[in-house]
């Protein structure tokens, strides 16, 4: 897939040659998005993992299950500064999937996500024929809830204790966001 470019960033899908660049953004992060995510184990924070992370994202998305893609800045194409993953794509009669993000801390409240995510959205809809993408947001996280709101995301509802994130299993409010170009 060809990268995705916006007035201020560069956005990718990485092969095993990035686990370089994967390891550094998450051990350079993992205070940050702790409160954030499911707990890593130790391994996680190793080369041969990421490389092998980074192979299944491959094979996930040939086979129509996911995409995940990672942003740097046009100004600094060498260091990650976040990444989005499409999840769970069901075709059929749903045509669906969540979509999830993360920011470095240090470019967080820039705006950055929000440009990265309304691209990827887009692309989403126009190249792969979504007619839904939900956003499940935990409800302390303010800052999240205010990225989706602005790209025209709507939220549905609130399913208890949806995800395990760092050790609690913890409520989540799901945003959606319809295909505006799709009629049926």
């Amino acid at each position: 897939m060809e990268a995705i470019e916006t007035p201020r960033l560069i956005i990718q899908q990485l092969n095993a040659d990035h686990a370089k660049d994967v390891l550094e953004f998450y051990v350079q992060n993992q205070d940050f998005l702790l409160e954030w995510e499911a707990r890593k184990s130790e391994d996680f924070y190793t080369l041969q993992a990421q490389e092998k992370l980074l192979l299944d994202d491959q094979v996930n998305f040939e086979a129509g299950k996911a995409l995940k893609l990672w942003i740097y800045k046009k100004e600094d194409e060498s260091r990650i500064i976040g990444c989005i993953h499409f999840s769970t794509i069901i075709r059929s009669i749903m045509q669906s999937c969540f979509v999830g993000y993360k920011m470095d801390g240090s470019e967080n409240g820039k705006g950055y996500i929000t440009e990265a995510l309304h691209a990827a959205v887009d692309l989403m809809f126009s190249k792969y024929n979504l007619h839904r993408i939900e956003a499940p947001i935990m409800p302390r996280n303010i800052a999240s809830i205010r990225v989706v709101e602005k790209l025209g995301f709507e939220q549905d509802g609130l399913t208890k204790k949806m995800l395990l994130v760092n050790g609690v299993w913890e409520d989540h409010l799901r945003f959606s966001l319809l295909n505006p170009g799709q009629t049926c």
